[in-house]
């Protein structure tokens, strides 16, 4: 790991420890952004080791902060919660840009994050795919379960449905091959 994507971690897990919601990490309770950006930094690892420091800060970094723009700042329905995303989205890639130039990243890495974290041209840059293939893997293996609680069964199938329509095909034989997926829910990998 280079001095600066070692600084820029440091400086994303330091702002992402301010988390005033933690979860539960094996015995201990930690800051969730911290956790989650921890996880997606594990996940990138293990299934693209050869990831560039560029997508490696934007993985890591993809929720920096997040609890200080709340869902609910927004209005409720499909639009407001895509207003949300977009402003999130937005404030994550301003502020890992600014940690970035801290640690001495050039202005096109910087804008590349941004452009990562926008998921700008998704299907057609294996990076932004890359990350997205993370995101949801990162989701349904730590945060599905959870997010399923309560969920009717076809409400369950349609946001397995969306998850493997964002994925690349590498990423939902991934699903199919290390998740136990009840039966049911194997129809929903196939896009």
């Amino acid at each position: 790991m280079t001095k600066r994507l070692t600084a820029v971690f440091s400086a994303i897990d330091d702002a992402n420890s301010a988390d005033p919601t933690l979860e539960e990490d094996g015995a201990d309770l930690r800051p969730a952004a911290l956790l989650y950006g921890r996880r997606m930094s594990s996940e990138l690892g293990r299934i693209c080791p050869q990831a560039s420091e560029v997508l490696q800060v934007a993985a890591r970094g993809q929720h920096i902060e997040r609890w200080k723009t709340p869902r609910d700042a927004y209005p409720e329905g499909r639009a407001g919660y895509f207003a949300w995303r977009k402003a999130q989205a937005a404030g994550h890639g301003a502020r890992l840009a600014g940690l970035m130039a801290a640690a001495g990243y050039h202005g096109d890495e910087r804008a590349r994050v941004v452009s990562l974290l926008k998921k700008e041209n998704l299907k057609g840059d294996s990076e932004v795919q890359m990350l997205e293939d993370v995101i949801c893997l990162v989701f349904l293996r730590w945060y599905f379960a959870a997010f399923a609680e309560g969920r009717e069964s076809e409400q369950i199938f349609r946001i397995v449905s969306k998850t493997a329509r964002k994925m690349s095909a590498e990423g939902r034989a991934r699903v199919a091959a290390e998740f136990d997926l009840p039966e049911e829910l194997a129809p929903a990998l196939a896009v």
